[in-house]
C-alpha cells in the first residue's frame, strides 16, 4: 500500500491572515504560486508511479478536503497526472482543517485575548494543564478531535485496501495530514508534539505492507518562493480576488 500524504499549495491565508476573516476559513483560495507548487507535486507523483512495475498496477484513488484550497490543490494534481493512472476521486468533510472555533480567522494571540480575554486565558490554562494536543479553543476541536475523526477516515481507506495493493493520494491540510501519519504509523501524542506541519504541497510517502510494517518518507518538499520572487503570482487562482486591507492601511 501506498499513501500519499499531500499538504494543498500556497493560499492566500499562507501569505495574509487577512484572508481567513475576509473569506472565510473554508472559502480562502489558492494563490497562483501554490496552484503551480501542486501541478509540480501532481507530476512528482506521475513519475513515481510511473516508475513502479506494470505488472499488478492499481490506479491511484484520490480524497481531499471539501476546503476551496484543497479542491483546487486536487485539481492541480489531476492536471499533471495520466488520466490512466487515476481511480476514484472523492471528497470527505473528516479530511477538513482544525476548527478554531471562536478564534478562527484569527491567529494572533494578542488580539485573540483582546476580543475574548476570558476564553483566551481559560484555554491558556487548558493548554498549560493539559497540553497544546488536548486543549479545545473555545468552541472549537483540539488536535485530539482531530486525530479521532481522521482515524475514522483510515477505516475506510484500509478497509479498501484489503483486496490488495493500493495507492491512495489524500490531499488535505497541515494539522489534519500529521493526524493521518501519527495514526496510519501508531505515532505518539510526544511525536505530534515534536513534529512540524508538511509545508504547503509537501508530500509525505507511507509505503509498505502490514505483514512486514509500513514506512515513512519526505517525497517532495515544494519550492518556496525565492526573495525576487516575492511579489510574483500572489493573487487568488482562477479568480480576480485581491484582500481587502484593514481600515486606515
Amino acid at each position: 500500500m501506498r499513501l500519499f500524504l499531500v499538504r494543498h499549495g500556497e493560499s492566500l491565508g499562507n501569505i495574509n491572515e487577512r484572508a481567513y476573516r475576509q473569506f472565510g476559513d473554508h472559502n480562502v483560495p489558492l494563490t497562483e504560486w501554490g496552484y503551480r507548487q501542486a501541478a509540480e507535486a501532481g507530476s512528482v507523483i506521475a513519475s513515481y508511479l510511473q516508475g513502479l512495475p506494470s505488472q499488478g498496477f492499481r490506479r491511484l484513488h484520490i480524497w481531499y478536503s471539501p476546503f476551496l484550497r484543497t479542491r483546487q490543490s486536487k485539481d492541480a494534481l489531476l492536471e499533471a497526472l495520466p488520466e490512466s493512472f487515476v481511480g476514484d476521486v472523492r471528497e470527505d468533510y473528516l479530511l477538513r482543517e482544525q476548527d478554531f472555533g471562536l478564534f478562527t480567522e484569527i491567529y494572533d494571540h494578542a488580539e485573540q485575548k483582546q476580543k475574548f480575554p476570558e476564553e483566551f486565558e481559560k484555554w491558556a490554562r487548558l493548554r498549560n494543564n493539559s497540553g497544546k494536543f488536548y486543549a479545545r479553543p473555545p468552541d472549537g476541536e483540539s488536535r485530539a478531535d482531530v486525530a479521532q475523526r481522521v482515524r475514522l477516515f483510515l477505516q475506510t481507506v484500509m478497509h479498501e485496501a484489503e483486496n490488495g495493493d493500493h495507492n491512495v493520494a489524500i490531499v488535505g491540510h497541515g494539522v489534519t495530514n500529521r493526524a493521518l501519519e501519527m495514526n496510519f504509523l501508531h505515532h505518539s501524542v510526544e511525536w505530534f508534539e515534536r513534529s512540524d506541519n508538511p509545508g504547503n504541497a509537501d508530500i509525505t510517502l507511507i509505503e509498505g505492507t502490514r505483514s512486514q510494517g509500513y514506512g515513512t518518507t519526505l517525497l517532495h518538499q515544494a519550492t518556496d518562493r525565492q526573495p525576487a520572487q516575492e511579489s510574483q503570482l500572489r493573487d487568488a487562482y482562477g479568480a480576480d480576488v485581491t484582500i481587502t486591507p484593514k481600515a486606515g492601511i
